[in-house]
């Protein structure tokens, strides 16, 4: 263990402290900082546990000897214990997140599809579940799966492949190596995601002496590195050469705090700025080079300029399905990419030209040299996309607004009085349903945070755990998780954590009646529709008969939220903005007619109405 740290302050043998292996991971945890730009905070802020065999006698002991040095929050379910420490994660830059511990068991396996979700999107989750006896004295024991040709695996072995890292620490001393290369890949921005440390029960209690070194405070740099020389003259190449460029901002973009760069790279050269999901807000909706979404659940403008792109230049994304509509979209004669992204990766895909830096730092240097040129897009190009432009900020206005005061709004009206109702310091959270498509089409982002969509792994039940998070993390700021009646159903039980802890998130609840989006998919490719209303069976058993008699509000109601029943546009707010408890405005939408009426409606102007009354607003061309 010597050769593992430094020696003690008079050389010779480490200084030592006698401690459980599990105190000694909290210590651990409670002494690491990040560090970018000058700014220093902690890795591991707080740790989130649901306590059982598996983890009560050693992390548990373990939290409540160092409360004051690792804050706890008490979970009802294990994967939003997750999506809880991602949403914090997110709303930190990946610079601080959470760690979550469980038992072993279903406790462990819950874990599973939140650490899928945090890989996937390249976000920062510090998972300690529990695990069988390593000493084996009796075996098998309580929830422990047998396996007839390996000793040696247990159900957290499910999470190997959703972790960047995974290790089982099955002896005291192989402690400090796990723990320090968990910090390393927490804190690496390429390879960041799900962290497992696999804790047997028993060496979790285990007293060991431990180098004092090993609980010294320690800063994990995160790097913005630059560049290559060769990589940026093809680059700059590439630009100064098209005429029909488009900048596709994903995620990266936010992971880097490179939103400044982008603004000034897009007003130096002209070029227009479509997002994904993940990296809408990196403009502002009214800068003038945004042009909007991009993709299956894109804008027409920023998809029509994408059919027609002579080169792609995509900066910090990941070029999933959605934002190419499935390999269809980018469709240009002789079109070429080119991939600023700091994984080498997702920076060699589509056969493009890579730029293998930090989004920030590929970024600036790219405008500095396209500066020295003096190169901007033709004026003809700036001027069509800025007509285009005009032309779709109508039709959101259309989808938005309406004037028929006593029937169920639309979802994209809902959305228009939520637009009115919010400014640039509010976070709008959403994951999954037919909501992102509304939201990435119209949504009007005012800051580079207020977009917080989930649409790496569309996870349902994500948004209520994920604006507590958000919340802990930006405490003076509104947050609201935007759920329909499939999403709310699947995981509401966070809510008790935010009612105990005094957490005053916004759930807008939309209930449309079951899964929406999905409804309208299957009706369009011959499903009609099947397994997707909330409806009683039939006599021929299918699920055709009277509306379930759902109340959702009073369910929320019985957690401990305040519930504002809206009906109609008639139905004003009051109060949603207030600070405090946590608060559920309650809606129920009308069902579309057909399964292309909201598109019909993004094509021309509709009647129809809002909930709230919407004050017009004078946008900045």
């Amino acid at each position: 263990m010597a050769d593992l740290l430094p020696p003690g302050p008079h050389g010779g043998v480490p200084m030592t402290t006698r401690l459980t292996v599990a105190q000694a991971l909290v210590r651990f945890l409670a002494a690491q900082y990040t560090e970018r730009d000058g700014v220093r905070q902690r890795l591991i802020s707080a740790t989130w546990g649901i306590f059982g065999h598996g983890n009560v006698a050693g992390l548990g002991q373990a939290l409540v000897e160092y409360a004051d040095d690792m804050p706890y929050h008490q979970g009802r379910n294990e994967q939003s214990m997750v999506h809880a420490a991602v949403g914090y994660a997110r709303q930190s830059n990946r610079l601080s997140t959470h760690a979550v511990t469980t038992s072993i068991g279903p406790g462990a396996t819950n874990l599973v599809t939140g650490a899928a979700l945090a890989t996937i999107n390249h976000l920062p989750v510090l998972l300690l579940p529990g695990d069988i006896f390593a000493t084996r004295v009796a075996d098998p024991v309580l929830q422990q799966l047998e396996v007839p040709y390996a000793g040696d695996i247990s159900v957290n072995d499910c999470l190997r492949p959703v972790s960047k890292y995974f290790d089982r620490v099955t002896r005291p001393e192989a402690l400090i190596p796990a723990a320090l290369q968990a910090m390393r890949v927490l804190t690496d921005p390429v390879e960041t995601g799900a962290v497992t440390l696999a804790l047997p029960q028993d060496v979790q209690a285990e007293a060991h002496d431990w180098p004092e070194e090993f609980f010294a405070e320690r800063t994990w740099v995160v790097r913005r590195p630059g560049a290559d020389p060769t990589e940026l003259a093809e680059a700059i190449s590439l630009i100064r050469s098209a005429e029909r460029p488009l900048l596709v901002a994903g995620g990266g973009v936010h992971h880097s705090r490179a939103e400044e760069a982008l603004a000034e790279f897009a007003d130096a050269t002209g070029i227009p700025v479509a997002s994904t999901q993940a990296g809408k807000g990196s403009l502002r909706h009214d800068h003038p080079q945004d042009v909007g979404g991009v993709g299956h659940t894109g804008t027409a403008t920023a998809n029509e300029l994408a059919r027609q792109a002579d080169l792609v230049i995509g900066v910090g994304t990941r070029y999933t399905d959605f934002t190419t509509a499935s390999g269809t979209l980018f469709a240009g004669d002789g079109v070429r990419f080119l991939n600023l992204n700091i994984a080498p990766y997702d920076g060699h895909k589509l056969a493009g030209a890579p730029l293998v830096a930090d989004a920030r730092s590929g970024l600036t240097e790219l405008t500095e040299a396209l500066q020295l040129h003096a190169h901007r897009v033709p004026g003809v190009y700036v001027d069509e996309y800025t007509l285009d432009k005009e032309r779709w900020e109508q039709r959101v206005d259309a989808c938005y607004e309406a004037d028929e005061p006593d029937i169920r709004p639309t979802q994209p009206q809902v959305l228009g009085a939520l637009d009115a109702l919010v400014d640039e310091s509010d976070v709008i959270i959403n994951a999954a349903g037919s909501l992102p498509g509304d939201l990435h089409k119209l949504w009007r982002a005012r800051s580079r945070d207020q977009y917080h969509l989930e649409y790496g792994y569309s996870c349902m039940g994500y948004e209520i755990p994920a604006a507590i998070g958000v919340k802990m993390a930006a405490p003076d700021r509104n947050v609201w998780a935007l759920v329909g009646d499939g999403t709310y159903l699947m995981m509401p039980t966070e809510i008790v954590t935010a009612v105990q802890e005094g957490i005053a998130i916004k759930l807008l609840l939309i209930q449309n009646h079951g899964y929406a989006s999905i409804g309208g998919l299957s009706e369009t490719v011959g499903g009609e529709r099947f397994g997707t209303a909330y409806r009683y069976q039939s006599d021929d058993g299918t699920y055709t008969g009277a509306p379930l008699p759902v109340d959702l509000a009073a369910n929320a109601a019985s957690l401990g939220m305040r519930v504002l029943r809206a009906k109609t546009n008639k139905t004003s707010a009051p109060h949603s903005k207030r600070p405090g408890r946590p608060t559920l405005p309650h809606v129920s939408t009308s069902r579309p007619k057909r399964p292309t009426q909201c598109r019909a409606r993004l094509r021309r102007r509709p009647g129809g109405m809002y909930l709230w009354p919407r004050p017009r607003r004078a946008r900045p061309r």
